[in-house]
């Protein structure tokens, strides 16, 4: 599996709200944040559910990663997502180890640790 994620309580955009403070106590500043409901019927005219896409980026980790290859940037930021379906909130983080090759491991590991403790602590 390429996410860490979970079902969790409470409004969509307080929740939103939440896994930004979160990600800032984290160390990672937001680099984009995407309001997938919005854009699709903007640009297609379809409703669909609310779903935000976060584009979360640990300048640290991003500098080491890129240092090493800087291919890796195809697979930057990290993006956290928070949606609704069926009236439950989801937050999910991608788990860049999913990804890694040795040579960024360590970056990767530091990485998802620090998402996946977002995700328990929302």
């Amino acid at each position: 599996m390429f996410t860490v994620g979970k079902k969790v309580s409470g409004k969509f955009e307080e929740v939103v709200e939440k896994v930004k403070e979160l990600l800032k106590s984290e160390v990672f500043g937001i680099l984009c944040e995407i309001d997938v409901k919005k854009t699709l019927k903007e640009k297609i005219g379809v409703d669909f559910d609310k779903y935000v896409i976060l584009g979360a980026c640990s300048p640290k980790n991003a500098f080491e990663v890129l240092k090493a290859n800087r291919s890796f940037g195809v697979l930057m930021p990290c993006n956290v997502v928070v949606y609704e379906i069926d009236g439950e909130v989801v937050v999910e983080a991608v788990k860049p180890t999913a990804f890694a090759t040795e040579e960024i491991e360590e970056n990767a590991k530091d990485v998802e640790e620090r998402l996946k403790r977002i995700v328990d602590a929302i």
